[in-house]
């Protein structure tokens, strides 16, 4: 059933459904495109080797072998697992113009793509730890 307050939203769970199933804060970063402060994620400073996946829906996004400390204050990558897992948009938000990174899968806020990431690509994906799960690699 799609949002009915959402008529783009892809067929799925409904904005209320999100809300059971999200705790506050992570419904705020996900579904409603908030941000979590700098510097106090759960995965900003994580090492584990493994898979970080959309903190709503459970899709694989990004691989620890992507991720970089850019000193941002916010997991950052320099690629998406694959080149499906997630869509860019642009977000004229706050006055500034900037590329907004959601799942491809359940349309849930990431965070942001910015084009000044390291030589392997030259992109940072500097996604929120809250809209982020982890399954270590063993």
């Amino acid at each position: 059933m799609s949002d009915e307050n959402n008529p783009s939203a892809k067929p799925g769970k409904s904005e209320e459904e999100w809300r059971r199933e999200l705790d506050a804060e992570s419904y705020y970063v996900l579904r409603e495109k908030g941000t979590e402060r700098a510097f106090t994620g759960k995965f900003n400073d994580h090492k584990d080797t493994g898979m970080y996946s959309c903190g709503a829906c459970g899709e694989p996004l990004f691989s620890s072998e992507n991720k970089y400390d850019s000193g941002s204050g916010w997991p950052s990558f320099y690629q998406p697992a694959n080149s499906e897992c997630v869509t860019e948009i642009p977000d004229t938000s706050l006055g500034m113009i900037r590329t907004e990174v959601i799942c491809s899968k359940c349309d849930s806020h990431l965070g942001h793509v910015f084009p000044d990431g390291p030589p392997e690509s030259g992109l940072r994906y500097c996604i929120n730890s809250v809209s982020l799960d982890f399954e270590k690699k063993e």
